[in-house]
């Protein structure tokens, strides 16, 4: 399992917990993960501060990893009202219509052609959407919402890497915050 918490400046968190920063192997040598820790004790290197088994076998032996993400548009984000807000009030769709927007929006920018293409306007078409950013989904760029909605959020038997719809649907809303932000700040 991998839950991953999206935060404004996650050092400020880190700060104040205990925990043991996660550790990938590369090229056979264990290094930091970018964004796994570990708030439970497991083995680590009290000189690397590291956990000493990296996070596939970690997750073996049922330790719990948890994906701390910096995503600084929070800091943009006044209040839990104002983020409350920002969810609630339905965002100005059209404004996928133009380049410059989407090039400013999280998660869309660099990929106008796809956003032009769906023209998404609703939150599950907006997650579709960025499913089919990614090469292993890309392939549905010119079908119908309902062949997308058929195959978008099914893992391709290759094993290559998709958008699950719960990570889809969570950065949606981010790209919606992110478009109401923008719609405040320019009133």
């Amino acid at each position: 399992m991998d839950i991953d918490i999206d935060l404004a400046d996650r050092d400020q968190l880190l700060k104040l917990v205990k925990h043991i920063p996660a550790s990938i192997r590369k090229q056979g040598e264990l290094v930091k993960h970018n964004t796994g820790v570990y708030f439970q004790f497991l083995p680590w290197d009290w000189n690397s501060n590291l956990s000493t088994i990296d996070y596939d076998s970690a997750e073996q032996e049922k330790y719990f990893k948890i994906d701390l993400l910096n995503v600084h548009l929070y800091k943009q984000v006044k209040s839990d009202a104002h983020l409350n807000t920002l969810l609630e009030q339905p965002p100005m769709w059209e404004l996928l219509e133009h380049e410059d927007v989407v090039s400013q929006l999280t998660h869309l920018n660099g990929n106008f052609d796809v956003v032009n293409k769906l023209k998404p306007s609703s939150i599950l078409e907006l997650a579709a959407c960025l499913a089919i950013i990614r090469p292993s989904k890309r392939y549905l760029l010119g079908e119908t919402w309902s062949k997308i909605f058929e195959e978008v959020w099914t893992a391709p038997a290759d094993g290559a890497y998709y958008f699950k719809k719960a990570h889809a649907l969570a950065y949606a809303h981010l790209v919606v915050v992110h478009m109401n932000l923008l719609v405040e700040q320019s009133t």
